[in-house]
């Protein structure tokens, strides 16, 4: 089938709004994603693990929330380019199976715990949260009885495609982010939610608690 060019200039023109939101509006670090080309990553490898869904060229070192930038590259160098966030210094993100993330965002909702924005990905969930260090986290970590290989922690050095996503599959907001009370987004803390998270995972694993 013959591509519309409307539809993928709408296409283009969603991803620019959506990069510039990230990087000014949400002060998240962004960078143009690798794509897919004849079915295969941009990035060269032949068995890449997450062909158009990382960042390439440039590299996430790269990431900024300068809209100049911004603007060069999605309308000018990578326009089909998926909006990668660079998690640790002001967004990170704990990621975990779709079926046990909705099932984690009805009982934190019924636990009345505040949420930040909550990403759906192919095949996963990811909650934002404040930025946290690795060493924090495997702290808290260790304070759990047992924790599910699923889980991924988007921390200092990590990242995630935001909507609307690209060629390796849609992503969509569950939660929309909120204004912070000084800009940016509010972002609740990892600590109170990684318990619920896990007992999440474990019972749609195994139909038992992990306590």
């Amino acid at each position: 089938m013959r591509e519309n060019p409307k539809d993928r200039s709408e296409e283009r023109a969603a991803r620019l709004t959506a990069a510039l939101t990230a990087a000014v509006d949400h002060r998240w670090p962004v960078v143009p994603g690798a794509v897919l080309r004849d079915g295969c990553c941009s990035c060269g490898d032949p068995d890449c693990t997450v062909p158009g869904a990382h960042p390439h060229d440039p590299s996430l070192l790269a990431a900024t929330t300068d809209a100049r930038m911004v603007r060069w590259w999605w309308e000018r160098k990578s326009p089909d380019a998926p909006v990668i966030v660079a998690t640790g210094p002001t967004v990170s993100a704990v990621s975990l199976p779709a079926a046990a993330g909705a099932r984690a965002l009805v009982y934190l909702g019924a636990l009345r715990l505040p949420l930040g924005p909550v990403l759906a990905m192919p095949g996963r969930y990811a909650l934002l949260v404040a930025p946290y260090s690795l060493d924090v986290l495997g702290e808290m970590l260790a304070q759990l009885p047992w924790v599910p290989g699923s889980l991924r922690y988007h921390g200092p050095g990590g990242f995630l495609s935001l909507p609307p996503g690209g060629a390796a599959g849609p992503v969509r907001w569950v939660l929309a982010p909120r204004p912070g009370a000084g800009g940016g987004v509010w972002l609740p803390q990892v600590g109170p939610l990684l318990g619920e998270l896990v007992e999440a995972t474990v019972r749609l694993n195994h139909g038992r608690s992990a306590y």
